[in-house]
């Protein structure tokens, strides 16, 4: 993986799983969970963060004064 791509939703899921699964199994040091837990939130953040875009994404084509679909590129993170 190169710093330019942005790995996969399922790709980041995988891992977060993995990382749940870990942390569940309650056999790691402290330190290591914590660093764990701390990953984890970051992934569970980048996560939501490619569905929000995902959703925005889907809302966009979706949504056109007449009713219509609109084929328009999604222009990146838009808040409401």
């Amino acid at each position: 993986m190169t710093e330019e791509t942005t790995p996969a939703f399922e790709e980041l899921y995988r891992e977060l799983e993995d990382a749940v699964r870990r942390l569940e199994a309650g056999d790691l040091p402290l330190a290591e969970s914590l660093t764990l837990f701390e990953h984890s939130t970051a992934l569970a953040e980048q996560c939501n963060r490619l569905l929000d875009e995902a959703e925005l994404r889907v809302r966009q084509l979706t949504t056109r004064p007449d009713g219509g679909l609109d084929a328009e590129p999604f222009a990146g993170w838009q808040t409401e």
